[in-house]
């Protein structure tokens, strides 16, 4: 390095929402300068065609008052008013200045002189005309910073890219760029399912790529400052990320804090993340650290950040941990964890409520999980003072040591203290595939949003709003089409002119309109894609998909005749190698295993069915069987099943009660197995992906194919998975033949090469054994997935709070000639 060098530059570039100009300011601080007293060295700092110059400050040899003049020599001349030095103290107390300061020219401003610190320079402009960043609009400006000494030679330069943005916390809201903005966020670890803590910047690419092709603006960067490439690429993509220093005490949250040993370290930390990181304009909160309790060291951090950087927020959970209209002092938002819905309602109606709350934690994801968070949106977008949050998290901490796809976990290496499943907790898989719950966020946080109902699209009316709050739609591609019960029809492009924020009804394309009566019309279906080539897309990438759905004729059953039922009940064909039975059990998630229900599951004893009686007798055109079961601790469950036959298809009108005072459950319905042979499943309902209750809203109504295999999602530990709600009609076919279900009332399906019990047993995913066995549940009632192992269950909608339970489907078995 050469002995005269730049060290350090600082830059501020706001913007001016209401003039539309931007303002940049940049601090250079030298090494090799602050000693010379000389001068005559400078900056240089070049934006687009700006340039200006700043001066470096040389070391001023006496920055104090003038020594007493000593000399008699001649009669001196009044150069100062009597009782000068009052003047400084008065100007700091705004007191009124005396007459005679007044009276003497450019005396009323005097003050101490101040001089630049020694080896630095300031550069300020105003009045830019730039173009502001913001995460959906991420403009970089190349900001040059040279050094120039007294012969006018260039010793040294420095290189950096600015965006021009502001943030600023006004009463309850957290605006950027004057604007209100929603966090649509994830918490993010540096993790690789092969590298484990390093991680490339090519993976940085593509999970920063995932992310932004699912709508997500913000990161969380859990639980300290990332790589300052990530930064660079989180400026250059957009996303608004929140900082947080390298500060965690965990389960010594209550004692390390109060350390005074802790608290040089903890400072350090703290200022070390903001020296380094102050230029990237992606960032726009400081975080102190994460579950370390609250300190007087907090309060003193959150101080130092303060002034040092006044242009952003301060930020700290254990502040508020305990009282969200506390600990202003070291955050000035509110960042709880896992807050009840009733908490955030209850927060936002408060008239205490002073400050935004963004949750820098939510929606907990271990397992097949994350169910509510269209719940959680909902008051994100409809009550004042919340303005969204950051999902825990992104992807699961599974490591693939061996290279042969085998993710291993805590206690697979023979570690001791480890934490089990309890890293296995993202909206991704270790490798970054996306799981189901990511396109519930996908959809939840997409740009635009349909507001008019069935009514309005069958009379040729699309209402569509923005969710945006800085850039119209021109960098996506439109387009609409109807789904039906024969599959997708043809998409039709639509050009759509909204205004960040605002809202407006389309007339639909005649191509569309013409097809709304057509007999089986499901959805109107508009799909936006990316209309150019980015750095995290290619053009045409799907990045929204919303629908109306329209009314449903419910399908008419089959009418047959007495069924021939076996001695248990049940009936016999060559394709079921298990007849359908009633199932109330599903392998239990890592939610329905939380301490928090209090092994309320197991308490129903439903895992465990056991036939105490069958009665079959005929009843008109149709076989009554009458099933009595134990459950696990001796209480009568009755099933009451109707069935008429004809022509190899059944009709099955199902009648449960379940013990008196039931007050929640898992799953209603049967299951069967099918013969080997069956590749194939077809279904209409919601999909395609796996959907649950309370994680259904971005999952489309249509005609969905898929192989039985990829029907299952492979949580790493095996559980509950797969299942597609909304489905009122199901064909499975291949070698074997064709098996059709339809059903009056919609159902929740699941088709699955494993039974439940084989679910429950396994502990990874890729110990289940190969098979080609074909198990179905057909579901009236199936519970929510929820977040209850860290958060709040599934809404009592959700739940299965009835002991009575009715519906009809049948069954049409053809087996291969």
């Amino acid at each position: 390095m050469p002995e005269v060098r730049i060290t350090d530059v600082v830059t501020v570039a706001e913007w001016d929402h209401a003039r539309g100009l931007g303002s940049l300011r940049v601090d250079v601080q030298t090494d090799g300068l602050a000693h010379r007293t000389d001068g005559g060295y400078r900056t240089v700092v070049r934006i687009g065609d700006d340039e200006h110059d700043g001066v470096v400050s040389p070391r001023v040899a006496a920055p104090t008052l003038p020594k007493p003049a000593r000399g008699r020599n001649e009669r001196p001349v009044q150069t100062l008013p009597d009782d000068f030095m009052d003047l400084l103290s008065i100007r700091a107390a705004s007191a009124p200045i005396p007459p005679e300061f007044r009276a003497i020219p450019d005396l009323a401003t005097m003050t101490m002189p101040t001089f630049g610190i020694a080896g630095t320079a300031v550069v300020e402009r105003a009045d830019l005309a730039v173009r502001p960043w913001s995460p959906e609009t991420p403009e970089l400006y190349d900001l040059s910073v040279s050094l120039i000494d007294p012969t006018g030679t260039e010793i040294d330069r420095v290189g950096l890219r600015v965006g021009f943005r502001t943030v600023r916390i006004v009463g309850t809201d957290l605006l950027i760029n004057g604007r209100r903005v929603l966090f649509q966020g994830v918490n993010r670890h540096d993790i690789d399912h092969r590298t484990g803590r390093v991680v490339s910047r090519d993976r940085m690419l593509r999970e920063l790529s995932l992310l932004k092709r699912c709508n997500v603006n913000a990161i969380r960067a859990s639980h300290y400052p990332n790589d300052p490439h990530f930064l660079d690429l989180c400026d250059e993509i957009g996303f608004l990320v929140v900082d947080e220093a390298d500060v965690e005490s965990h389960a010594f949250a209550s004692s390390l804090a109060h350390d005074p040993r802790y608290l040089l370290p903890i400072m350090e930390r703290v200022s070390r993340m903001v020296l380094r990181d102050r230029n990237h304009p992606c960032v726009v909160s400081w975080s102190l650290g994460n579950e370390s309790g609250h300190a007087p060291v907090h309060e003193a951090a959150a101080a130092w950040v303060r002034a040092t950087d006044p242009t952003r927020p301060v930020q700290y959970e254990g502040a508020v941990g305990t009282d969200w209209h506390a600990g202003h002092a070291s955050t000035d938002l509110v960042v709880p964890m896992y807050p009840s819905f009733a908490a955030l309602e209850g927060y936002a109606m408060d008239e205490r409520t002073d400050r935004p709350l963004i949750t820098c934690e939510y929606a907990y994801s271990q397992g097949n999980s994350t169910g509510g968070l269209a719940e959680y949106w909902r008051l994100f977008e409809s009550l004042p003072a919340l303005q969204g949050g950051f999902i825990w998290e992104f992807t699961d901490h599974a490591l693939d040591v061996d290279g042969d796809g085998r993710l291993r976990y805590g206690g697979d290496f023979d570690d001791a203290g480890q934490s089990g499943a309890t890293m296995l907790n993202g909206i991704a898989f270790s490798d970054a595939a996306p799981k189901p719950a990511m396109f519930e966020m996908r959809g939840i946080f997409s740009p635009i949003r349909i507001t008019s109902g069935p009514e309005d699209v069958m009379q040729g009316r699309l209402r569509v709003r923005s969710r945006r709050a800085f850039s119209g739609l021109d960098d996506l591609e439109l387009s609409v089409r109807v789904d039906t019960r024969r599959g997708a029809g043809q998409e039709t492009p639509i050009k759509l002119d909204l205004a960040p924020g605002s809202e407006r009804s389309i007339d639909l394309p005649v191509e569309i309109v013409q097809h709304l009566t057509d007999p089986g019309v499901l959805a109107v279906t508009l799909t936006a894609r990316t209309a150019t080539s980015t750095i995290w897309a290619p053009a045409g990438t799907e990045v929204a998909v919303q629908q109306v759905v329209l009314p449903r004729a419910p399908l008419s059953l089959p009418i047959g005749g007495p069924a021939r039922v076996a001695a248990d009940g049940s009936i016999r064909h060559p394709l079921l190698t298990s007849p359908p039975r009633l199932s109330l059990w599903r392998a239990l998630t890592d939610n329905d295993a939380s301490f928090a229900l209090d092994k309320r599951f197991v308490r129903s004893g439903f895992f465990a069915l056991t036939p105490s009686t069958v009665d079959a007798e005929a009843e008109g055109d149709a076989t009554v069987v009458t099933i009595r079961y134990a459950t696990a601790w001796g209480e009568e469950i009755v099933h009451r099943r109707r069935i008429s036959a004809a022509d190899g298809e059944y009709r099955f009108d199902e009648d449960v009660s379940l013990p008196h005072g039931t007050r929640d459950g898992l799953r209603v319905g049967v299951e069967f197995e099918l013969s080997d042979g069956f590749t194939d499943a077809a279904w209409t309902g919601l999909g395609p992906w796996e959907n649950y209750p309370d994680r259904s809203d971005s999952a489309l109504l249509g005609r969905w194919t898929s192989p039985v295999d990829d029907l299952a999602t492979p949580y790493l530990i095996p559980q509950e998975n797969g299942t597609r709600g909304g489905v009122d009609e199901l064909e499975l076919f291949g070698s074997a033949g064709r098996v059709r279900v339809q059903s009056a009332t919609t159902l929740h399906v699941n088709v699955s090469r494993y039974t439940t019990e084989e679910l429950e047993e396994a502990t990874h995913w890729w110990k289940l054994p190969a098979s080609s066995r074909t198990i179905v549940h057909l579901d009236i009632a199936h519970r929510g997935v929820g977040t209850a192992l860290l958060g709040p269950d599934t809404r009592p909608v959700h739940r299965l709070n009835g002991d009575h339970y009715a519906w009809s489907w049948s069954l049409a078995l053809a087996p291969e000639n």
